[in-house]
């Protein structure tokens, strides 16, 4: 990294930090800070909520898991947008007639605190969890890629998104964000034009489709009903719109962005944005992967993208068995370019013939490269187990760092941390706002003045933030990271989505069923996924059924006991 990529990194995040302190520095009441005066506009909203989903894992894990394996993943977010009409039409307007400050507020009015407790406590466990990992997502892998002190990563990334967000609360996140999502988006385009350029003269991007098409790589839609697959058309139709159900409409990191609208048509409107620009952006970050897959057809690649892992394994006992597969992987290299090549020029000669010879070996040196690679993750991991083999999230920033001209790489570091922050803000203002809202304001006897709220607010979101950097610093990974968060979401969301849409639904259920069955719910979600039973995002629909289920049953036994004859209202 020059200078100037400093001064453009340093400033584009100092800028963004300052802004929103000053423009978010008084706040009279909880209002005020907890839900922004209820002053936001839909596009306001809209760019916050996907700012808040659009995490640096985003931009980091998304380009690698297509290098890798290719477009499948956007079926995740095909249940979105049916996720975007069904909170619309009810969630949102339940929140705004009640005047809720949280989504579990409204639990305790359909239950009682038990109930409301319980949700915020699991909301509470997952979100801490994810906050940590959105900051240690960045900071491991510039850690790794840059040289830089882990912890140290860890401490900037949460002490900046702690300044402003604990400052100005809900209003101080959602006008950061739409600075950040213009970073993000305008660095973003940028990256994929110069990818484009870097590529060979005659590689048109139409020719680079064709490449990544007969590579496999754009086999978009799967329509298998194995619910061992983690992406197919079904389970995001299915799996991903109960996700996204109970992410947008119980997740107070959510909830909180649109309970700030000015009206409910704000809200109603920011939500069907998001709904409609998600599988676009979460397309094009796909595409920008497999532009990069494409790009590494032709120019030098690393047998693994983590320098961390390659240096680990280079002072090691192991260092000539990875020399004689770095030999392997240069001579792959070499013949994948004359293949890619061969079927560039077949497909302008269209000469079908040649192109399906040519395709043969692609495929053929792909899967001889894939095997190469998981042999070099095998020595790898006999050199140092605490290393990170897997190098999904490395590949976009390898690019970067590489390739890019100076200037440009600032750029999409700021990018990269620009979302990290966004997405910690809203988390931590979610986390402190339940914490003192649903907890602490909801158990605290006597009466106290509404400052005292907005300074505990602030409080409980300054200790959030700390907890969540304290959990940066001990995180581990595994697969890939953006699977990850999705993994923790999906082992909690679909137990709160039933209990929210059995307080929607079916006033026949009472508190102690619902309580009682939410509680087996969480033991028979995290048990089925710790014997890998179902792909993550079954969980959801999985959950969501079994709480509603057991309720029912719990219900009707406990009204037959008592009294056969009860009347239902």
């Amino acid at each position: 990294m020059g200078n100037l990529d400093w001064i453009i990194l340093a400033g584009t995040l100092l800028s963004i930090v300052v802004y929103g302190v000053w423009k978010t520095r008084v706040n009279n009441d909880v209002s005020d800070y907890v839900l922004g005066g209820n002053k936001s506009k839909w596009w306001t909203i809209g760019l916050s909520v996907m700012a808040t989903q659009a995490s640096a894992i985003t931009f980091l894990s998304t380009p690698g898991q297509a290098f890798h394996d290719g477009m499948g993943f956007v079926q995740f977010y095909f249940g979105l947008p049916l996720a975007m009409i069904i909170i619309c039409m009810v969630f949102i307007p339940i929140y705004h007639k009640l005047k809720v400050y949280t989504a579990y507020e409204f639990l305790e009015r359909r239950f009682d605190l038990k109930t409301r407790t319980l949700a915020a406590v699991l909301f509470l466990i997952q979100r801490g969890l994810a906050a940590g990992i959105t900051i240690f997502a960045p900071s491991i892998i510039l850690s790794a890629v840059l040289g830089w002190d882990l912890k140290t990563l860890n401490i900037i990334i949460g002490s900046l998104v702690i300044i402003y967000t604990v400052s100005g609360g809900t209003n101080a996140v959602s006008v950061t964000q739409k600075q950040q999502m213009f970073v993000i988006m305008t660095g973003m385009f940028i990256a994929f034009f110069f990818i484009l350029g870097y590529l060979p003269p005659d590689i048109t991007f139409t020719k680079a489709l064709k490449i990544a098409g007969a590579s496999e790589k754009l086999n978009i839609l799967d329509f298998s009903f194995s619910t061992q697959s983690r992406y197919t058309f079904w389970s995001g139709i299915t799996g991903g719109m109960f996700l996204a159900l109970a992410y947008f409409g119980t997740d107070q990191s959510q909830v909180q962005r649109y309970l700030s609208g000015k009206s409910i048509r704000e809200s109603q409107l920011g939500l069907i944005f998001n709904g409609i620009l998600k599988i676009p952006m979460q397309f094009f970050i796909l595409l920008v992967g497999v532009m990069v897959f494409v790009f590494y057809q032709f120019n030098a690649s690393p047998l693994n993208f983590n320098p961390a892992a390659t240096k680990a394994v280079n002072e090691s006992v192991y260092a000539e068995d990875y020399k004689m597969l770095e030999n392997t992987h240069e001579v792959l290299e070499t013949e994948k370019s004359i293949a890619q090549s061969a079927y560039a020029d077949a497909i302008s000669l269209q000469d079908e013939d040649k192109a399906a010879t040519a395709q043969k070996d692609m495929i053929s040196l792909l899967a001889r490269e894939r095997s190469n690679r998981e042999a070099a993750k095998a020595i790898i991991n006999k050199a140092d187990s605490s290393v990170e083999v897997n190098d999904k999230d490395y590949v976009f920033i390898h690019f970067i760092l590489n390739y890019l001209p100076k200037g440009l790489i600032g750029l999409l570091l700021a990018v990269i941390l620009s979302a990290a922050m966004s997405s910690t803000a809203s988390e931590l203002n979610a986390l402190g706002t339940i914490t003192a809202l649903d907890l602490y304001k909801r158990n605290k006897s006597g009466t106290v003045a509404p400052e005292h709220y907005v300074k505990a607010s602030k409080v409980f979101t300054l200790i959030w933030g700390i907890v969540a950097i304290l959990i940066a610093c001990v995180a581990n990974l595994f697969d890939n990271l953006i699977q990850l968060v999705n993994i923790i979401g999906s082992i909690f969301y679909g137990n709160v989505l039933g209990i929210f849409l059995l307080a929607f639904f079916f006033k026949y259920i009472r508190s102690n069923a619902v309580f009682i069955s939410a509680l087996l719910t969480q033991i028979v979600v995290i048990v089925v996924f710790s014997l890998d039973w179902m792909s993550y995002l079954w969980l959801n629909a999985f959950g969501c059924a079994l709480v509603i289920l057991l309720a029912f049953v719990l219900e009707s036994f406990d009204r037959l006991h008592k009294n056969p004859t009860i009347d239902i209202k």
